[in-house]
């Protein structure tokens, strides 16, 4: 299929007299890692959520793979292929990693939860949950409870479980945040996997990690989108050194 395989066109989200999406215009190309970087409260996690399906909004229009998913339900735009992590599904800390993720397995072939107790033995769901794992690097704490995980184990079970759904499209939500450098060290070689197979939304607040991996960049600033390009276009772009990347050279 010909065209980006997303595309925003005049998207707007406003709470009260909040506007937390302005106008915005965005294309992600099939097959790139396009990171949404900004200041606090550039509605980029507003914008993942409306990319989602977790929010409507006021108006504009959001196209995946050529089709108008506007007013599509979160489950359907799963289904068509555009996962978000973190959001999916609900991490069950009682169940074990390799439990949930069967379950976001099961989830994405339309079984009920009702049925869990005598699935979560299938191996049908075992199998490619336990792949899954092992793809993010976990599979050696496939039985060990989630809630007995580290933050950083945590955010990998997640991408899991989006995984699960078999998407062509990934939205990720700062992924990066709370982790020691060991952990972030993991999460980098993950996304950099992830990339190779999948077109990638990455909200990041560490410039490192996004400079290193994006292909694009969007800075935002009021829901605006002020700046699309390259690694070295957004570098060398004044108006967001002064929105953005100086305050975040100057430790803002």
């Amino acid at each position: 299929m010909s065209g980006p395989a997303l595309e925003i066109q005049g998207l707007y989200k406003s709470f009260g007299a909040l506007r937390a999406t302005d106008g915005l215009d965005l294309q992600v190309e099939r097959g790139e890692l396009h990171a949404v970087i900004g200041p606090n409260g550039a509605g980029k996690t507003t914008l993942i959520a409306q990319l989602s399906g977790e929010l409507a909004p006021d108006a504009g229009r959001i196209r995946f793979e050529g089709r108008d998913i506007t007013r599509m339900t979160a489950h359907r735009r799963s289904a068509l292929g555009l996962a978000r992590s973190f959001q999916i599904t609900s991490v069950f800390m009682n169940f074990s990693a390799l439990d949930n993720v069967a379950l976001a397995v099961q989830a994405h072939d339309g079984h009920s939860f009702r049925f869990w107790g005598k699935a979560r033995a299938e191996r049908r769901l075992r199998q490619p949950a336990l792949a899954l794992l092992q793809r993010v690097g976990l599979a050696e704490r496939a039985e060990v409870p989630a809630a007995r995980l580290s933050h950083g184990e945590h955010r990998q079970l997640e991408i899991a479980m989006a995984l699960a759904t078999r998407p062509s499209l990934l939205l990720l939500d700062e992924p990066m945040a709370g982790m020691g450098p060991e952990e972030s060290g993991r999460m980098v070689e993950l996304l950099r996997e992830l990339k190779a197979e999948h077109t990638v939304v990455l909200i990041e607040h560490d410039m490192d990690v996004v400079f290193e991996l994006a292909d694009r960049i969007t800075v935002l600033v009021y829901g605006r989108a002020i700046a699309t390009g390259s690694r070295e276009e957004i570098r060398a772009n004044a108006e967001v050194r002064q929105a953005y990347l100086g305050d975040e050279q100057a430790g803002g």
